[in-house]
């Protein structure tokens, strides 16, 4: 493996922008969501379009489009507008999907503990295990209580993102890399 230096600037930085997250969670829970619903809407248009140009190009220079890029695109584009249009209903697939991410998140990280132990010490494996852990919980509550948790589902996000920016933080402080 290559040596690294004990001072990881990317984890650092991620960190930092974690809490900072964490905290505007805290001050803004609704417009977090907002702004993550007209993000993916940004994002599902923009692929919607870039299918259909797919098509369009495919069509002029081989004389047939590929049928499908111009459904996924149509549906894209579709789909994009229904979310700048009706930003709640993008919420309500968030409340759905964030917790079954927060459980996946976590799943990868604690099947990346070992790793994390050699290279960065015995601390960060602890404080990433209990993050990892936590992050566990608040997943399986969202989704045994989704009525509930889509009540409190910004603040359990901000906690996570706060506590994954400090994960992060320690990560980069501490002996990160094998010498």
């Amino acid at each position: 493996m290559r040596n690294r230096s004990g001072f990881g600037w990317l984890e650092l930085l991620l960190g930092i922008l974690m809490i900072g997250l964490g905290i505007l969670t805290f001050i803004r829970p609704r417009g977090m969501m907002n702004a993550l619903v007209l993000l993916y809407a940004a994002i599902v248009l923009l692929t919607g379009v870039s299918d259909i140009l797919f098509y369009i190009r495919a069509e002029r220079y081989t004389g047939f489009g590929p049928v499908v890029a111009l459904i996924t695109g149509i549906i894209s584009v579709m789909t994009g507008m229904m979310l700048i249009l009706y930003p709640d209903v993008g919420e309500w697939i968030l409340y759905l999907l964030l917790p079954m991410w927060f459980i996946a998140h976590n799943i990868f990280n604690l099947a990346n503990l070992n790793i994390l132990r050699l290279a960065a010490g015995d601390f960060c494996y602890y404080v990433s295990l209990i993050v990892s852990i936590i992050g566990l919980v608040l997943g399986f509550l969202m989704i045994l209580h989704p009525f509930g948790a889509m009540y409190i589902v910004s603040i359990l996000i901000g906690i996570h993102l706060i506590l994954t920016g400090a994960n992060c933080i320690v990560i980069a402080l501490g002996r990160y890399g094998l010498k």
